[in-house]
């Protein structure tokens, strides 16, 4: 028989807190990274030719608690602060989040709709200010 978990909606909810919690470990804000290139695999694979675009500070913390997706938990970002100057020109095709110590935890789409991050335009340049429209985080029920 083949694997089918699934999970109930209220441990959804938790799983999504447990994972927005880990940006808060540390010091610090937890930080956006928006890159251009191919997303890797996972947050524990190392990064290639991707360039980094541009870089925001979260709130402390990042992420108010999981609500209901119906189906799943989805966290929503507090505020992030632009960066008023961006690193590089690209198109972001992907982002990860990084709790204060560097430690990548999250990685999601980068789109100006239907993605996990939701920017006005993809297209980002160098010195130019970058803002964030929405960025949520969900864990689905199966």
């Amino acid at each position: 028989m083949a694997n089918a978990p699934r999970i109930s909606n209220n441990a959804a909810k938790a799983a999504c807190d447990a994972i927005v919690d880990r940006l808060d470990l540390g010091s610090g804000a937890a930080k956006l990274r928006i890159y251009d290139g191919t997303q890797p695999t996972d947050p524990d694979t190392s990064l290639g030719a991707q360039t980094l675009l541009a870089e925001l500070t979260m709130s402390d913390p990042a992420f108010g608690a999981a609500a209901d997706a119906n189906p799943g938990g989805r966290a929503t970002a507090d505020t992030i602060t632009d960066d008023s100057s961006a690193n590089a020109d690209g198109t972001a095709t992907w982002f990860t989040l990084v709790d204060s110590d560097n430690v990548r935890v999250f990685d999601g789409s980068v789109g100006t709709s239907a993605a996990d991050l939701i920017l006005n335009s993809v297209a980002i340049s160098s010195g130019a200010v970058v803002s964030v429209t929405s960025l949520t985080i969900t864990v689905p029920e199966s």
